[in-house]
């Protein structure tokens, strides 16, 4: 699809965990439009942000917020009542993709491989271990990694855990916990309608959190990842199967864990984000950049998917 200039609304900033980054990836997408001669309004989202976009009159709102309320449906229902065409995923897929339990609910009965575990209140914590240690406890409807505590036997948390330890549990009434799955991180983008590759994500230091993963050379990107075939193919059909099961919409990436002495047995996804980040250091875009589609192309794809749906007319998930 051939883009027409247009005037396109970069939705970023707002007040979750990850407004740094949403203001990098915003900047970065409106950057790449202005390039290609589109005129561009770039909104930092505020309690006002509706004014704004009615004031604006875009023909398309790129959405480049990361969590909560941009990521989590808030959003994409406000710009659905306001008859906005916006990039990626509607308001059906965006709740159920953010809440990590509603997803395995979507995904593990179609046979996608994800790991068990159960929801937690905080203040059991203090009482007795969910799961047999080690195990993950991370929020429910957060990105980026924000809040996730690897719990082990010599952790620094206590046992049971100590409410003045620095962990998520400071922070959230309730966690989800999950049996700790060692091996390796990996990552597949899909684009479309095609899943991309496989990227490694080898942190220098600790595990893949948000540090690690926005801060430049606190972790190296092997990419594509140097894994058995078996193994790619894998995770390249679970993200498109994700992705379509979902509702997915313009782009999406799948998080992996993978127990190397498993084979594809000990391949497990961990969530699906609707709204990856787009920043220099971003997974998405280095992936779509190994394929031959830099970061302009990449961009107005995405802006493409967002009008080609709505000439259709289709509803949240089609």
């Amino acid at each position: 699809m051939t883009l027409p200039k247009l005037h396109i609304a970069v939705l970023m900033g707002g007040w979750s965990n990850e407004r740094p980054v949403s203001l990098m990836s915003g900047e970065g997408v409106a950057k790449a439009l202005e390039e290609r001669g589109h005129t561009v309004t770039r909104i930092d989202m505020g309690r006002d942000v509706a004014q704004k976009l009615a004031d604006a009159k875009p023909d398309v709102v790129f959405n480049a917020l990361h969590g909560s309320p941009g990521e989590d449906g808030t959003v994409q229902g406000m710009m659905d009542l306001m008859g906005l065409t916006y990039t990626h995923s509607g308001l059906a897929t965006s709740v159920i993709a953010i809440d990590k339990e509603l997803t395995k609910q979507a995904l593990v009965p179609h046979g996608i491989p994800m790991p068990g575990g159960r929801i937690v209140a905080t203040k059991d914590l203090y009482e007795k271990d969910p799961l047999a240690r080690p195990y993950v406890l991370k929020p429910v409807n957060e990105g980026s990694s924000v809040g996730v505590a690897i719990v082990t036997d010599d952790s620094n948390f206590g046992n049971p855990i100590s409410p003045d330890a620095r962990g998520p549990w400071q922070e959230f009434d309730t966690l989800l916990a999950e049996p700790y799955i060692r091996g390796r991180e990996l990552t597949t983008a899909v684009i479309g309608d095609k899943a991309l590759m496989v990227t490694e994500l080898r942190p220098k230091s600790g595990f893949y959190d948000f540090d690690a993963k926005y801060t430049d050379g606190m972790t190296d990107h092997i990419c594509p990842a140097d894994i058995p075939d078996a193994i790619t193919e894998a995770c390249k059909d679970i993200a498109l199967r994700a992705h379509r099961l979902l509702g997915c919409r313009g782009t999406s990436r799948a998080d992996f864990r993978w127990d190397d002495t498993q084979g594809v047995e000990g391949l497990f996804l961990l969530e699906v984000n609707t709204q990856p980040g787009m920043t220099p250091l971003s997974l998405v875009p280095e992936q779509a950049r190994h394929t031959g589609m830099d970061y302009g192309d990449l961009v107005e794809a995405i802006v493409a998917d967002a009008l080609d749906h709505a000439k259709k007319g289709q509803g949240d998930n089609g």
